[in-house]
């Protein structure tokens, strides 16, 4: 496989785009601050980066026939390299490929994958400098979100290398007749597993779904989203030097409309991150082949304050619930409920705090969030606040995009009066957009809450943590956090991940995001007398032994444990 070689930088964009970043941003609604450790070398320490993760050393893409995809950063605003666009018969060849790989995997003793996953962690750690560099670059995120996502990544290898075994390990369980039947469950893996993989967290989205599926002993195609090819090379790339086969993990580039079928037409089950509408799509197409599928997708996650939130705690909470990665985040918080005692408040607080985040568009620690990934999504998040404004919400902070700080950066932004004739009352903006709504206690809350057909994540703020808990468990959605936005649940990584009704089926972490990558195989040896009536044996005798003996077997508990 051949890496496209990257392209030479363009300084003088990218010089005017970081002394952009360091001018003080804000407005009347927004007066965040704009970070000021960005530099003019931005570009330089990407492809230095690039270089230190080994993703140009021309091991890593086949060349494609169908032309080449520009890689934009969103930070710098210049080109990062070209990746191929590639074609369908490209994915399978890459299939082929990785079958061939996997044949050999799945008989590596289980300590062997292990070995690979803890030295992949050991690595990520060892280049962590470069790694949120390519982040950064690529997806224009916070160095704190991307550091965020770095920890995540290597936290999930190092789970899976510990767990795996255990997770894994062949069962005995209750046979047909005790003593006579030895019966075993064992979890076989399905062979080559394609991920489609978002924008939007580029790293641990590819990373920590592969490294389930890997440790279960599959092949893996990665079709990354084109906008952010360059980080799940990377990961190819780490992957290879921590000892694995170069083609137990492929990577396929180019578009989802245009590789999306083929992959799925050849792989053995699919893992999908994505939007709700083409998550609906892919899963009937595997459903077709009758293949696993896993996926997580979208949703318009609720957050409440409860009468006795202590405010300070809750407003810091809340912005980073409604903020990190400039609200482009699954488990992002876009509604929130609060009590109408607590409002007046709550609501100056949490304004105060969210024009006060520091929006920038460079490499460092000095901003709080960074910019949206594309002009497009730019224009989706401006299109949605403007759809509320004209038909008579209130801004109470933000609601206006930052060119003086990056031509994708938008304000922070809280809304009040939204209502359901407008765009963002129920549609998943996927920005840097909350709705505050003032309710008058918690069954107002838990029902306008589950008043969605999204069910992802949920955040619940309260002085009293019993009541917090039982509230949340009336909340219809995968994770519900209390005092907490979302970390707390997705950092819980035995713990299952994952969505209820348009927001997804299956379920990443935990044991069940590795045992979903294998199908599980009972074999049954039985010993001495056969279970049927033997040959010449009078068969209403036989029933009538067989009849006591299951009549007799209600009153064992035991046997059934």
């Amino acid at each position: 496989m051949t890496t496209p070689p990257v392209q030479p930088p363009t300084p003088a964009s990218a010089r005017s785009r970081t002394t952009e970043a360091t001018l003080p941003g804000g407005s009347a609604k927004h007066r965040g601050r704009a970070a000021a450790d960005g530099g003019p070398d931005d570009d330089v320490r990407g492809r230095a980066a690039l270089r230190a993760l080994g993703v140009d050393d021309g091991a890593t893409l086949s060349e494609g026939s169908g032309g080449a995809i520009d890689v934009v950063s969103p930070l710098t605003g210049s080109l990062i390299g070209r990746v191929p666009r590639l074609e369908a018969d490209d994915v399978a060849r890459a299939v082929r490929r990785s079958r061939t790989a996997q044949s050999r995997w799945r008989r590596a003793p289980m300590r062997r994958r292990a070995r690979v996953l803890l030295a992949l962690h050991d690595l990520i750690w060892r280049l962590r400098a470069p790694l949120l560099d390519l982040v950064q670059w690529e997806s224009g995120k916070a160095r704190t979100h991307a550091f965020e996502e770095l920890a995540d990544t290597a936290i999930t290898a190092r789970y899976y290398a510990r767990t795996g075994a255990r997770h894994l390990a062949a069962e005995r369980r209750r046979g047909a007749v005790p003593g006579l039947t030895r019966t075993t469950v064992h979890h076989r893996p399905l062979g080559v597993v394609g991920i489609i993989s978002p924008w939007n967290y580029p790293l641990t989205l590819a990373a920590s779904d592969a490294v389930a599926a890997l440790m279960a002993g599959n092949a893996v195609v990665l079709k990354p989203d084109s906008a952010t090819p360059f980080t799940a090379l990377a990961v190819h790339s780490l992957l290879r030097r921590a000892g694995a086969d170069p083609d137990l993990l492929q990577v396929v580039t180019g578009p989802g409309a245009a590789l999306g079928e083929s992959l799925i037409d050849a792989v053995d089950a699919l893992m999908f991150t994505g939007s709700s509408a083409t998550g609906s799509a892919v899963a009937s197409r595997a459903g077709a082949r009758l293949i696993p599928v896993s996926a997580e997708l979208g949703g318009k996650n609720p957050l409440i304050v409860r009468a006795d939130a202590p405010v300070a705690r809750t407003v810091r909470g809340a912005v980073g619930a409604c903020f990190s990665n400039a609200g482009q985040l699954c488990v992002s918080i876009e509604r929130v409920y609060v009590h109408e005692a607590v409002w007046d408040r709550f609501v100056p607080a949490f304004v105060r705090a969210t024009r006060a985040l520091r929006v920038g568009a460079a490499m460092g620690w000095g901003a709080d969030m960074g910019p949206l990934i594309s002009p497009e999504h730019l224009a989706k998040v401006a299109a949605h606040v403007s759809d509320a404004v004209a038909k008579g919400a209130t801004v109470l902070t933000g609601g206006r995009a930052l060119p003086e700080l990056s031509p994708t950066a938008y304000a922070p932004t809280l809304l009040t009066g939204v209502t359901e004739d407008m765009d963002l009352h129920a549609a998943e903006t996927f920005g840097p957009v909350a709705c505050l709504y003032r309710v008058s206690g918690d069954e107002e809350a838990v029902r306008l809450a589950n008043a969605s057909p999204y069910g992802l994540n949920a955040s619940v703020w309260t002085a009293d943590r019993h009541a917090g808990a039982e509230l949340a468990g009336r909340i219809r959605a995968g994770t519900v956090n209390v005092n907490e936005g979302y970390a707390a649940a997705w950092g819980s990584t035995a713990a299952p991940m994952g969505g209820m009704g348009a927001s997804g089926l299956g379920r990443r972490h935990g044991v069940e995001g590795i045992v979903k990558y294998t199908q599980s195989q009972t074999v049954a040896v039985q010993h001495l007398a056969p279970l049927h009536a033997p040959p010449g044996a009078d068969g209403e005798r036989w029933a009538s032994g067989m009849a006591a003996w299951l009549r007799l077997a209600r009153h064992l508990p035991r046997l059934d444990r």
